[in-house]
């Protein structure tokens, strides 16, 4: 299996807006390509000096063949429109992990 992981810094004034549209348009969005079977998402729980708060989308699907079908099909389009909606006030940090 592989887990998807995506960890967002987040500034203090979208983040209501941000938890707002994450679960209601973008992660259906992105669970909409059929590409993954589940998700989770997470607040990361520490404190900041300049008050954002990190959190963490998590994503799972079979293979990485499937993760390089979202990649080539559906990443560019659905990443656009977090960063046109957020700017720099929403800065991403991508991984993959495999289970081993």
């Amino acid at each position: 299996m592989i887990l998807y992981n995506i960890t967002i810094n987040v500034t203090p004034d979208i983040e209501e807006d941000f938890i707002s549209w994450m679960k209601s348009i973008h992660i259906p969005e992105v669970l909409e390509t059929g590409i993954f079977h589940d998700h989770k998402f997470f607040r990361l729980l520490h404190d900041s000096e300049d008050g954002s708060t990190n959190y963490c989308i998590q994503y799972f699907t079979e293979s990485i063949e499937k993760m390089m079908e979202y990649e080539k099909r559906h990443a560019v389009l659905l990443r656009s429109k977090t960063q046109e909606r957020y700017k720099d006030k929403a800065v991403a940090f991508r991984t993959l992990l495999e289970t081993i």
